[in-house]
């Protein structure tokens, strides 16, 4: 299958570099990626999206399809409009994909699921959908757009048509809501306020020039990885994936272990793994030395085996740089880190990082 590119073509624009990513074209960044970090924390950027696969799903069993197929529980989406984030786990209780899925009323659902694991979600969902007489709609007419930052709903409201726009200003965080063609959602990937809409793909160019003309700063992939970074927010194949506990991630709260009669697939291995007491354990990094965090880079522990960054990077916002890791089981707060053959000094902290435009950690 060749490389897509964005609804909008936005990506042509001058500066833009482009990056292949889950077999789209996409801009690592417009100019400047530490500029483009800066106006989501401060201002309003805006990314675009459109690789995300969005799914529907509709029928009577709906509901407790997803009950089965998720890890985190849809009864808890009483309300229209209502968002729920969950992992996909396979029986082992790996993760196949992290997902949001939204509960659109009259039992029809609404799931945003990951670009580089489209194939292998939808084949999953399709598989096990088949015992539920459930329909699933892979809207691939849709583009969407991320607009993220202190003043992104303000600057975006009036692309939202006059008579839902009060509506979708007061749009609780975690719920969407549909606006003539658009679906406006109080959600996002970098820690900051915001929407992300989704409108039919023939829109996009339009949205895109307005938010732009509204003074929404174009952000690419690079920005949308620091910023998902010092918000402590997972990124799928490098946080966890198939051979990865939710339990092991960072992510024990995306799991319902009530009602204990739920069987979620999985539920068996999640349970082993959450009574086990040397499960690994999720943390972030501070880095104390000169040098920079990266992704595999080997975690030394003192008198235990080792431990690996699963992300890491230069925080912008914090000027030092920062990771996430998976270590063993223990309550040591500094460790080292191995960085070109030196082992460079690290002081374990809670994340996120950053979150809301403020640094949450001591430095």
């Amino acid at each position: 299958m060749g490389k897509k590119t964005a609804k909008h073509h936005k990506h042509l624009e001058a500066g833009a570099r482009i990056v292949d990513f889950g077999g789209w074209d996409m801009p690592l960044h417009y100019g400047s990626q530490k500029q483009e970090h800066h106006a989501v924390r401060q201002r309003a950027g805006m990314f675009d999206v459109s690789h995300m696969a969005i799914v529907d799903l509709a029928g009577a069993k709906a509901k407790e399809f997803l009950q089965h197929l998720l890890a985190n529980d849809v009864a808890k989406l009483a309300e229209h409009g209502r968002a729920l984030y969950s992992c996909m786990l396979n029986e082992q209780g790996g993760v196949i994909d992290d997902l949001i899925v939204y509960f659109l009323g009259d039992s029809r659902y609404r799931l945003v699921v990951n670009a580089g694991t489209r194939e292998k979600d939808l084949a999953w969902i399709r598989m096990h959908a088949a015992n539920y007489d459930v329909s699933v709609n892979e809207r691939a007419d849709l583009a969407m757009i991320a607009v993220q930052g202190p003043k992104a709903r303000q600057l975006a409201a009036p692309c939202v048509d006059a008579e839902w726009r009060e509506a979708a200003l007061a749009l609780k965080p975690f719920f969407a809501m549909s606006a003539g063609e658009l679906f406006v959602a109080r959600t996002g990937y970098t820690g900051e306020d915001g929407w992300e809409i989704v409108m039919p793909a023939a829109r996009a160019a339009q949205m895109w020039d307005r938010l732009a003309a509204a003074g929404v700063e174009p952000c690419g992939l690079a920005a949308r990885d620091t910023l998902r970074l010092e918000a402590a927010m997972n990124l799928y194949g490098l946080d966890m994936d198939e051979s990865v506990s939710p339990l092991e991630a960072g992510l024990g709260w995306t799991i319902a272990w009530e009602p204990a009669d739920r069987e979620f697939i999985g539920r068996a291995s999640a349970e082993r793994m959450r009574d086990n007491p040397n499960r690994r354990r999720f943390v972030g990094l501070l880095l104390e030395d000169q040098g920079v965090l990266r992704s595999h880079q080997r975690v030394v522990v003192e008198g235990k085996e080792d431990g690996e960054i699963t992300s890491g990077g230069f925080s912008p916002t914090l000027d030092r740089s920062i990771a996430l890791a998976r270590l063993p089981a223990g309550d040591e707060d500094r460790v080292r880190v191995e960085v070109r053959g030196k082992l460079l000094n690290v002081r374990v902290v809670k994340t996120p990082f950053v979150r809301d435009g403020q640094i949450r950690i001591q430095l």
